[in-house]
This record gives C-alpha cells, sequence and structure tokens, in this order.
C-alpha cells in the first residue's frame, strides 16, 4: 500500500496516510478539519532484492554471432590482401 502526502489549504500543515490505491483521497484535515489537497510526491524507490537484474542475466545467445569469421592480414606474409580466416 502507497503513503500518500496531503496539505491541509486552512492550516497549511502536511501530513502522510498510508493507504490502498483503491481508496478515496481524503479530504478533511485530522487537525482542524480543513479541505486538503493531496501532493504529487515522487515516492520510495524501487528495491530490488535477490541475485541478478543484470541485461546479460537474460539474454539469449546466438551461436552464429558468437563465432563470426573475420577476415585478418596473414601473420607469415604480412599482406593486407591476404584472407587467412580467423576465429574471434
Amino acid at each position: 500500500m502507497p503513503t500518500y502526502e496531503y496539505q491541509c489549504l486552512k492550516c497549511n500543515i502536511n501530513f502522510e496516510a498510508f493507504q490502498k490505491m483503491s481508496d478515496e483521497a481524503l479530504k478533511e484535515c485530522p487537525q482542524c478539519q480543513g479541505e486538503v489537497k493531496r501532493l504529487i510526491s515522487s515516492g520510495a524507490g524501487i528495491i530490488f532484492k535477490g541475485k541478478g537484474f543484470y541485461a546479460t542475466d537474460y539474454k539469449k545467445s546466438n551461436s552464429s554471432d558468437a563465432k563470426k569469421e573475420v577476415n585478418v592480414p596473414c601473420s607469415s606474409c604480412d599482406q593486407s590482401g591476404c584472407k587467412q580466416k580467423s576465429k574471434e
């Protein structure tokens, strides 16, 4: 259940209310019974617990991309036109 922040329009106090999302917004100040408005707040951040949460954890491996053939100069003749195939 989220915590909502309110401000009284009569006495200007700020207060928080722990409510269900389906509950209606409060309309009355608990201190002076004046009209209140719900404030927009940043709220709490998301907390991830446990192992993982990396982009690589669920990445599909593609075997054709993993063993790509690359043209490199020949190490024995050092010519740039030589097309000896090497595995990355």
